[in-house]
């Protein structure tokens, strides 16, 4: 009877493993993307040294990314698993890192959910941090009928701006949306084709928005946007294709080839095929800010929330292909919090125990640290609801939730 309990065990995989010391909650290690054509804004809490940790030529981190299955693509330097979430397992004395990728490949729906990993056979988005010290070109992300040309899902993508990583910000903290009303297609397909005449000038023909920390936006594909520098956290579809329609941002030139990403081998050096990746209707929209801003929103009453000890705010909530809520967990307070879906998480202030694991917010964090401020929730210990409790007589516990597609919570 002994033999064949050691043998069952000595079957049961890491990932079950790890699946099971966490009760159904997964920890997480810091996954740290630097970006070679940026300047951190050093918001993220890594360690001033290790900014550059990965050498010049590589560029300074100015992204962590969140609970991701998706590759970074940085080019031929791009170091292996850059941009995958480790998942963290303590095999008695050891640390077992094993990729969630590989971990959702081999468990599908016990940490999913059979909804999820029965349409995508994967987890279909990430979250991360992007800090950067100044803006970022206006660019474009295509749709999936565009996307599909080059063998890649189309992307939307939500920003919320946590007021824990914003004491400052930045060099341009306004961020250019769309194009503005009156403008016509000639005009930008004519910036597009001055893209190697130094500045091409594509905001003279957009807004510009004041960010406000504590709010967010969404950005469907097809929309024109110059992210402005506060820190961002960013719920997007699992996928990374872009295009840069701006040649000069704040100084920098634009290498031209990024005018191109994502467009088909055959149609480059096609003007035309670049226009028709805009969605011109929902770009020159004059109620683009009504339609496109998201101040958060209770999941239910406020009184009811607050009498038992916390909050809850859909942050990004606008998209069927993600969404997102912040979480707050008041000084003294025990509660169980329930999801009808999986999600990743990430601390963002206090401390105390969530599930089985004691979770902290870092205030300083070196390159390679493990941390105890990353989870993924399974969707059955979702719907089981967790126990949250916060010990501090002062600090509340807030939390950044990120879901998939389609959450069941959530009305759009």
């Amino acid at each position: 009877m002994h033999e064949h309990f050691i043998q069952k065990m000595a079957n049961v995989s890491l990932a079950a493993k790890a699946l099971e010391q966490g009760k159904g909650i997964l920890r997480l290690a810091p996954t740290w993307v630097p970006r070679s054509f940026c300047v951190p804004g050093r918001r993220i809490k890594l360690h001033p040294d290790d900014y550059y940790v990965l050498g010049g030529v590589r560029g300074g981190i100015d992204e962590r990314w969140l609970s991701s299955t998706t590759p970074a693509k940085n080019g031929p330097l791009t170091g292996e698993h850059e941009g995958l979430s480790k998942v963290v397992f303590q095999d008695g004395d050891t640390t077992e890192q094993l990729l969630l990728k590989d971990v959702i490949d081999e468990l599908k729906g016990e940490i999913i959910g059979d909804r999820l990993w029965d349409e995508y056979k994967s987890w279909p988005m990430y979250s991360k941090f992007f800090d950067n010290m100044g803006p970022l070109p206006h660019h474009i992300h295509h749709n999936d009928e565009k996307a599909a040309l080059v063998g890649q899902n189309g992307k939307p993508e939500a920003y919320y701006f946590p007021p824990q990583l914003n004491n400052h910000g930045g060099d341009f903290p306004y961020t250019f949306f769309g194009i503005t009303p009156g403008t016509t297609k000639e005009q930008i397909k004519q910036c597009l084709m001055d893209f190697n005449k130094g500045d091409n000038k594509i905001t003279n023909f957009s807004s510009a928005y004041k960010l406000e920390p504590g709010t967010g936006w969404d950005v469907p594909p097809g929309i024109l946007h110059a992210p402005g520098s506060l820190c961002t956290y960013e719920p997007q579809k699992a996928s990374d294709i872009f295009a840069m329609y701006q040649s000069l941002v704040n100084e920098a030139i634009v290498p031209e080839e990024l005018l191109w990403n994502g467009t088909p081998q055959d149609k480059v050096g096609d003007y035309d095929e670049l226009v028709s990746v805009i969605d011109w209707e929902a770009n020159v929209d004059p109620n683009f800010a009504a339609n496109h801003f998201m101040m958060p929103k209770p999941v239910r009453p406020l009184e009811d929330m607050q009498a038992q000890g916390y909050v809850e705010n859909w942050i990004c909530y606008k998209s069927a292909a993600y969404s997102a809520k912040e979480l707050t967990v008041m000084p003294g307070a025990t509660v169980t919090i329930k999801d009808a879906a999986a999600y990743g998480m990430i601390v963002m202030q206090g401390h105390g125990k969530f599930g089985v694991w004691d979770i902290e917010t870092p205030a300083l964090i070196r390159y390679g640290q493990l941390t105890n401020d990353e989870f993924f929730v399974s969707e059955a210990a979702a719907k089981e609801g967790v126990v949250i409790s916060n010990p501090s007589a002062n600090d509340p516990i807030v939390i950044l939730k990120h879901f998939g597609p389609n959450n069941p919570d959530l009305v759009l």
